[in-house]
């Protein structure tokens, strides 16, 4: 493996080497702290992020390298009218891997063509994350000890939402497990999600419209925010925003080992006065982040340790 734009480029065995791989660096930091001495990670932000840039940032300190890149579209030469391509190829002429966040879908994917290093994707608009993927299947597993046979509730934003449209496909190869499709009439997940991706697998999944009525039966329940920055139409997102916000009162009737994730940022999707519960997982998954990407830019720099 070259680079990772999509999730579904990686088997179940390598996703579970690269937790396994996560795991150690967890448990044995040291081992890691040199490993990628003298190699250099390119953050190429041409969107707004905090976490994932400088989990990637974080993720390369960690393993003894550097960073160099960028944060904004508008202070690099796309503003001047820059292809992503020759970007990148300019850019491989500096380091050794690139960490790529880009609004229109499949840019990454022109990036990998072209850059002559491994182009890891960090968000390509609507489409696709699949090193959050990488980050919530690291966390689900730390938490239930497995990756199957469970009910994975995914609750918001499911049209617009890219770690939903990863983690779905990444979740429909394991079995037994079943997903509650969560969301407005106007956000629901794309089609093809349940006719490419669900329906072939024969994975059981349902969508509905109340959160409330199907929370006794979830094991995962993953929250997402509306996105603004999505929307064609102001007037749209300001009516369906406060759809649905996590409360205490609400989990009353969730399982007392459930898992709540958010890719986060949270807006007000999840009330604070959610944070303190045992069953809130989604800090956890930050932190989760920076472990899996170590792991992930090791295997793409083939570093052995």
């Amino acid at each position: 493996m070259n680079n990772l734009i999509d999730i579904m480029q990686l088997s179940t065995e390598e996703i579970a080497e690269l937790i396994d791989r996560a795991e150690d660096i967890i448990a044995n930091p040291k081992k890691y702290s040199e490993a990628c001495h003298g190699k250099k990670l390119a953050t190429l932000f041409f969107e707004p992020s905090t976490r994932t840039r400088l989990s990637f940032e974080a993720a390369m300190y960690e393993l003894g390298g550097n960073v160099l890149g960028f944060s904004e579209a508008k202070s690099s030469s796309a503003a001047k009218g820059e292809s992503v391509s020759d970007t990148v190829r300019t850019v491989g002429c500096y380091a050794d891997i690139i960490a790529m966040r880009h609004p229109k879908e499949g840019a990454p994917l022109v990036a990998s063509r072209s850059a002559g290093v491994p182009v890891i994707n960090a968000g390509d608009g609507g489409h696709n994350h699949p090193t959050q993927t990488l980050t919530d299947l690291l966390t689900i597993r730390r938490e239930k000890g497995r990756l199957d046979n469970m009910t994975v509730g995914i609750c918001g934003d499911l049209k617009f939402g890219r770690t939903v449209h990863s983690l779905m496909c990444a979740m429909s190869r394991y079995p037994g497990v079943k997903f509650v499709l969560i969301s407005p009439e106007e956000l629901v997940v794309p089609r093809y999600l349940i006719t490419d991706v669900l329906e072939p697998a024969g994975v059981e999944y349902e969508e509905v419209r109340s959160l409330e009525d199907v929370m006794p039966q979830l094991d995962i329940l993953y929250m997402t925010r509306v996105q603004r920055e999505r929307f064609f139409n102001e007037a749209d997102y300001l009516r369906l925003k406060d759809t649905y916000i996590l409360t205490p009162e609400k989990l009353e009737t969730a399982k007392k080992d459930l898992t709540i994730l958010h890719p986060l940022p949270r807006v007000n999707e999840i009330s604070v006065a959610v944070d303190d519960d045992p069953r809130a997982c989604y800090f956890k998954q930050v932190l989760n982040g920076k472990y899996i990407r170590m792991a992930l830019i090791l295997k793409l720099l083939e570093v052995e340790v």
